[in-house]
């Protein structure tokens, strides 16, 4: 784990519950968690980099990744593993140095290639069983801020990362 450069993150199902509320207009809203947000943001502050790899493309994601300074960001990518290929291509990245959290079915090629693999609690069964490493929070719950903290914690830079609100 201490080879990881890139903490990269399915969307539906890590970063949200799941839940796409489609409006009358057909716009659609999804609802992200602060605490996730803010361990992304101290993650790129500690020398991570962070991205999002998604098979739905959906305006909420992109603005989300805005929010957070998130350069990294493939949605539409139905085949995954041919996003996380291209991601490894652009970044001049090896399988070992990217971790990845999925929750889903599709997921686990990815999850099968990367040095790290990480699912929420409520990943489907068979995610749960191919990870190196399963959240205590679900999806859209935490899992993502959980999964930073490891990571950080692992490689010595927890600390580091936060030692402005640790240390005032």
């Amino acid at each position: 784990m201490v080879d990881i450069k890139l903490l990269l993150f399915d969307v539906d199902g890590v970063l949200t519950d799941g839940t796409i509320v489609v409006h009358a207009d057909g716009s659609e809203s999804k609802q992200f968690n602060i605490r996730d947000g803010a361990g992304m943001v101290w993650a790129q502050r500690a020398g991570l980099a962070i991205g999002l790899l998604s098979a739905r493309t959906a305006d909420a994601t992109a603005v989300r990744a805005t929010q957070l300074g998130i350069k990294i960001v493939s949605q539409g990518m139905a085949n995954k593993l041919a996003g996380y290929e291209q991601i490894l291509a652009t970044e001049g990245l090896t399988d070992n140095q990217v971790g990845y959290m999925g929750d889903d079915l599709q997921d686990l090629p990815v999850l099968r290639r990367a040095g790290f693999s990480a699912a929420p609690a409520d990943a489907a069964p068979e995610v749960r069983a191919a990870v190196h490493w399963i959240s205590a929070s679900g999806g859209g719950r935490g899992a993502v801020r959980e999964c930073i903290e490891h990571v950080l914690r692992a490689q010595g830079h927890w600390r580091a990362a936060v030692s402005g609100f640790l240390d005032a």
